[in-house]
């Protein structure tokens, strides 16, 4: 069974003769496994492959032609005005994710006028020759291929900051509606312009961020009211297409996994233990209407300690393999704590464990 078929089965909770596997590393975790990878993008396990390819072809930043401004630098730091209007500080020396400091998009008034327009163009927000070569190494290696974007709460949230945003989904919640439905159509616009020059992908791929430990951003009252009908959206249109959809969140998300179901997502990526999720909890209860990806704690990795990672796969593996709809991955992207050896010899004893 090729990569292809046994992703396309797990994701329909069919029989597969083992567990997907499937992986996302930080930008500092390939500078340290430089040796153990043929480049950027192309991980190199010995005698293992992944089962998928992941293109990301489009930009949603409102000022798609405006370039970063540099506000102030460091040697470690450095803060910058971006094309979404919010000034951002960075880390230098290592990837992670921005401090947000400030948002000019804080008012139905700005958007109106200052930003909503941007997006109706869709100009330079596709990177065809990313996207080509991720297809092409896709195709040389009859792996599942994914178009991946971010959806409407992370594109928000890049344009307002989550306080403004959260706060006018309580006080201007008409401004909260059009902001959805403008970055729900242009991401429809763009997925069609790219696949009529491409050809329709494997899957889709959508991500956001909507919660931290133990809570969401939002009630799920908001969710459905404000989020839910851009994945209603979304979803559709993959189906259209035939395409599964795969849901990427960070956080706890547990509260409102029936309205992704609900919404037609087909399977839910990372499921982030430190902050309250469990795999094992989900399946049991949603393991019939969908597929799984990741849920592996990280910072068992993180020990490089094989009794350790050998009772997390233990924990996860000999159960999900069971609904035929499980592919192994991390709870979050790996970090360069995990030595190549040890993530070698974890994909190497998870898939020894999810074979059938």
């Amino acid at each position: 069974m090729d990569s292809k078929e046994r992703i396309s089965k797990i994701l329909l909770r069919k029989p597969v003769d083992r567990i997907g596997l499937f992986e996302e590393f930080w930008t500092d975790t390939y500078k340290a496994w430089k040796e153990g990878f043929g480049s950027e993008s192309e991980v190199i396990l010995p005698g293992l492959k992944l089962d998928m390819e992941k293109g990301w072809p489009f930009d949603f930043t409102a000022d798609v032609s405006f370039k970063p401004q540099v506000l102030e630098e460091t040697d470690e730091v450095i803060l910058l005005f971006d094309g979404n209007g919010a000034t951002l500080r960075k880390h230098k020396l290592h990837v992670s994710t921005p401090e947000h400091i400030g948002f000019s998009c804080n008012s139905p008034e700005i958007w109106y006028t200052d930003f909503k327009p941007l997006l109706e163009n869709i100009k330079g927000r596709i990177d065809r020759d990313g996207y080509g070569d991720s297809v092409r190494r896709s195709n040389r290696n009859n792996s599942f291929m994914l178009c991946s974007s971010w959806n409407v709460f992370q594109n928000m949230v890049n344009l307002c900051g989550h306080e403004a945003l959260l706060t006018a989904m309580a006080t201007h919640p008409d401004w909260v509606h059009d902001m959805v439905t403008a970055f729900s159509k242009l991401a429809i616009r763009l997925h069609e312009d790219l696949f009529a020059r491409y050809g329709t992908p494997d899957g889709l791929y959508i991500m956001e961020d909507l919660g931290y430990k133990q809570r969401l951003f939002m009630s799920p009252a908001m969710f459905r009211e404000f989020i839910k009908p851009a994945y209603v959206e979304i979803c559709a249109f993959a189906k259209s297409l035939g395409l599964p959809v795969l849901f990427h969140s960070c956080g706890f998300i547990e509260p409102i996994v029936p309205e992704l179901i609900d919404a037609g997502i087909d399977c839910l990526t990372a499921m982030e233990v430190k902050a309250g999720m469990d795999v094992v909890r989900l399946f049991k209860n949603y393991g019939e209407n969908l597929s799984f990806m990741g849920g592996i704690d990280t910072r068992a990795l993180c020990t490089n300690d094989r009794a350790v990672i050998e009772v997390e796969l233990q924990r996860v593996v000999p159960i999900l393999k069971e609904g035929n709809g499980y592919i192994l991955s991390s709870d979050h992207s790996i970090p360069d704590t995990v030595s190549y050896d040890s993530y070698c010899w974890f994909v190497e004893r998870g898939l020894e464990l999810g074979r059938r």
